[in-house]
C-alpha cells in the first residue's frame, strides 16, 4: 500500500477526513505513475517481488561472510586485526575532532588540501603522458595487490 501525503489522524468521520484522505492517495498513485516509464501504477505483485529481493540481500550477503569466516584458519587473528581496526578508528575519529576545534588548524589544513589537489591534477591530469603514466602505475599497484589474472 502506498503511503499517504496527509497524515491518517482521524478528525471526524466528515467529509473533510475523507476529501483529505482521498486527495493524499491520490496524489501518491500520480507520484508512482510518473516514477514508472510506462506511467501505469506499480501493483501490489512488483512490490512484493521488490521486498523479497531486498530481503533475500542480506541473507546472501551473511551467508558469503560465514563462508568465508568458515574458510579461516586463524580467527584469533583475523578477530584481533578486527577489533584494533574499529580502536584505530575510534581514536583517530577522536584525534581529527580534537584538531578540528583548534582556532586556524581547519582552514589551514583545507588551504593544503586544495593546494596538493591543484599539484597533483596539474602533475599528473592535465598532460597525456602523465595521464598515461599515472594510469599504469595504478595498473601495475592493482595487478601487485590483487594478483596477475
Amino acid at each position: 500500500m502506498l503511503p499517504s501525503v496527509f497524515p491518517q489522524v482521524r478528525f471526524g468521520k466528515g467529509r473533510v477526513y475523507a476529501a483529505l484522505l482521498k486527495a493524499g492517495r491520490k496524489i501518491a498513485r500520480n507520484v508512482v505513475a510518473m516514477a514508472t516509464s510506462t506511467g501505469e501504477v506499480a501493483t501490489t505483485t512488483e512490490a512484493s517481488s521488490a521486498d523479497m529481493a531486498t530481503t533475500e540481500l542480506p541473507s546472501e550477503l551473511l551467508q558469503k561472510i560465514q563462508e568465508a569466516w568458515d574458510k579461516l584458519d586463524d580467527k584469533y587473528a583475523v578477530s584481533s586485526l578486527g577489533v584494533a581496526a574499529l580502536l584505530l578508528l575510534w581514536s583517530s575519529t577522536g584525534a581529527i575532532s580534537a584538531i578540528d576545534r583548534l582556532p586556524l588548524i581547519p582552514g589551514v589544513l583545507e588551504l593544503v588540501g586544495i593546494g596538493y589537489t591543484g599539484w597533483f591534477a596539474y602533475k599528473n591530469l592535465v598532460f597525456k603522458p602523465d595521464r598515461e603514466a599515472l594510469i599504469s602505475k595504478i595498473k601495475d599497484l592493482y595487478k601487485e595487490i590483487i594478483g596477475s589474472s
